[in-house]
């Protein structure tokens, strides 16, 4: 687990992001995997364009946000800024908000029902896009969150394939605060293989190393990169 940073830790958003990268090169080789195949997605949720620059001028390019209208805000300036950066969504999708993030996206994270599923797909035929798609699942069965079941998430991936026709590149999730990640993780990636799913986006700024160890292709990770959210 990643403790806090803090002490002799790296104080601004360049250094800290070195470190998470270092901890994520780290976590990779220990594990026998490439480096380069963990990507590290910056959760820039809630924090202002000016607090995100300094990770664009680091050189970081791939950024996650949880809401479609706050990306709407802030990211089209960003982007003409630095036109290489991603964008991943990787909070809850409404289906009248389809349209723009298809528009606003690179990656979307949280496929995670029927009605979504439909949506994107006549957008994506629509606009001639294709956003890289990871289905949510919520691997503890949670009333309180999004995501598919695991019993019935063969068949949901099945259906946005074969129904939808949309090319499902991953699965996503968030565990529950109070269990031991890794039970998550394993799961995870337990279906992503039955179902002949490459990528695995999954560990955020506390677990992220375990996450590694379980094949995570992307983490997401906020507040060690750009400090405590008001």
């Amino acid at each position: 687990m990643l403790k806090a940073v803090k002490g002799d830790r790296p104080k601004n958003t360049a250094e800290r992001l070195d470190f998470i990268r270092a901890e994520i090169r780290k976590a990779a080789l220990g594990n026998a995997r490439d480096p380069a195949n963990v990507t590290l997605v910056a959760v820039s949720k809630t924090f202002p364009a000016e607090a995100i620059l300094p990770a664009l001028e680091a050189g970081h390019r791939v950024f996650g946000e949880n809401r479609v209208q706050e990306a709407k805000a802030k990211w089209p300036a960003l982007r003409a800024r630095f036109p290489d950066l991603e964008l991943h969504l990787i909070g809850p999708l409404q289906s009248n908000k389809a349209r723009e993030a298809v528009e606003l996206f690179d990656a979307i994270h949280t496929v995670d029902r029927p009605k979504i599923a439909m949506a994107l797909a006549e957008e994506i035929a629509r606009q001639g896009k294709r956003p890289r798609l990871f289905v949510e699942v919520n691997t503890g069965g949670e009333e309180q969150k999004a995501g598919v079941l695991p019993e019935t998430v063969d068949a949901f991936i099945h259906a946005c394939r074969e129904q939808h026709r949309l090319a499902i590149e991953g699965l996503m999730c968030i565990p529950p605060f109070d269990e031991p990640p890794a039970t998550h993780f394993a799961l995870l990636q337990k279906i992503a293989r039955r179902n002949g799913l490459s990528g695995l986006s999954m560990g955020m700024s506390a677990d992220f190393q375990r996450a590694i160890a379980f094949g995570a292709t992307h983490v997401r990770v906020g507040s060690a990169i750009f400090g405590t959210r008001d």
